[in-house]
């Protein structure tokens, strides 16, 4: 068992965390791993290399759920219930129009666990059509995308299931699409926060984030009412110190402008990324090239009460990079996934690379002192090329 959560947890960093995230050991963001090569003829100084984030070997790649499953709060480990161990082919999901309104644990836990043991099989196969039945939206786009990257760079992904994962159900809302949380948590590998959400084909996950420090950030307890649900909140939600939607974009516009927000906690996903955007500015300033930064949110923002009166929240992101020569002179070689997609070639005059991103924030009550805290994230490079 060990063996397998250390191969998960590997394939997680290595198709879930692009060289630019910040999940790995090292919590300083690398976020575009860019390397320098100086010109013959120039006599323009050769920047200082930034350094990939080292991803630990030992460390296995959570799936999405993936690249970001839930965890049941660290605050109530007595309540963590056990994955199913069944490895016999499961039954498929019926499709959403003929479930019953409100989903049950034991339901959500079968939907889980089929995800996974699915994702397992088809990340041995890299076969991104299978994923189609798994995934949907950005995250289907980020592991398909993981999957190309390891097939231009040879190696093969690694398998396997997370160990007892936890879920929170919110109530059904009529007219608005069923969706639960899986969190899995491996002490010293990882904790993997999963969103599942219901469809006309049946269950897909369509967000996940992971923290892969040795030791991860508190997670706050979801509020759960008499029956043991939890209470999804609108992305417009009030009564929290900024709306979810707010609090999202906030966080991306932090990133894009390279600048700390003060109303986020320092992290490897806020203030760390900050700083290496701003230095990675200056090191192209000085080699004349230019850094333009995009981070745009990508589909629905998704909420649940915690028990402080706040909110967990889940969003994702669709980020470029683009780098662009002032005038010629040092050369532009990018490093990890990015640089997997671009065959490692050197570039005289531009060069970009786009991420799916995906996050979970725990955004404070109103009135509270207390700082947003992002608590993981789920990174793929999509693309990369320049000239």
């Amino acid at each position: 068992m060990v063996l397998a959560i250390i191969a998960v947890a590997a394939f997680w960093l290595a198709t879930r965390a692009p060289s630019g995230s910040s999940l790995a050991a090292n919590p300083t963001p690398d976020p575009s791993d860019t390397g320098w090569e100086k010109a013959a003829s120039s006599p323009s100084p050769t920047p200082t290399p930034t350094s990939s984030r080292s991803t630990p070997t030992s460390t296995p790649k959570p799936t999405r759920s993936g690249t970001g499953r839930s965890p049941r709060p660290e605050t109530t480990p007595t309540e963590r219930p056990r994955a199913e161990t069944r490895t016999t082919p499961p039954p498929a999901d019926p499709p959403a129009g003929s479930r019953s309104p409100q989903l049950t644990a034991k339901e959500a836990y079968g939907i889980h666990g089929r995800y996974q043991r699915g994702l397992s099989v088809a990340q041995a196969r890299k076969d991104e059509a299978a994923m189609a039945k798994l995934e949907h939206g950005l995250a289907l786009e980020m592991t398909r995308a993981g999957f190309k990257t390891a097939e231009m760079q040879g190696t093969s992904l690694a398998t396997g299931i997370w160990p007892n994962p936890q879920v929170w159900i919110p109530r059904h809302v009529e007219g608005t699409a069923d969706w639960f949380v899986a969190v899995s948590y491996e002490p010293g590998v990882a904790r993997i926060v999963d969103v599942m959400s219901s469809a006309p084909g049946g269950w897909r996950l369509v967000a996940s984030a992971a923290d892969t420090r040795a030791t991860p950030a508190r997670f706050p307890k979801i509020a759960t009412d008499g029956e043991g649900y939890a209470t999804s909140l609108p992305e417009s939600a009030t009564g929290l110190s900024a709306t979810p939607r707010q609090i999202a974009r906030a966080h991306l516009a932090s990133l894009e402008n390279a600048e700390i927000d003060a109303r986020f906690d320092e992290g490897p996903w806020t203030s760390e990324a900050a700083l290496f955007w701003q230095q990675e500015r200056a090191r192209l300033d000085q080699a004349d090239w230019r850094l333009t930064l995009s981070y745009r949110l990508e589909g629905p923002v998704r909420a649940l009460r915690t028990s402080d009166g706040g909110a967990l929240v889940w969003y994702g992101a669709r980020s470029t990079e683009l780098r662009e020569a002032v005038r010629e002179g040092a050369k532009v070689k990018l490093k990890g996934s990015a640089a997997v997609r671009t065959r490692n070639k050197s570039f005289a005059r531009s060069v970009s690379a786009t991420y799916g991103r995906m996050y979970v924030t725990h955004l404070p009550p109103a009135g509270s002192n207390e700082p947003a805290r992002v608590l993981g994230e789920w990174s793929d490079v999509l693309e990369s090329h320049g000239d």
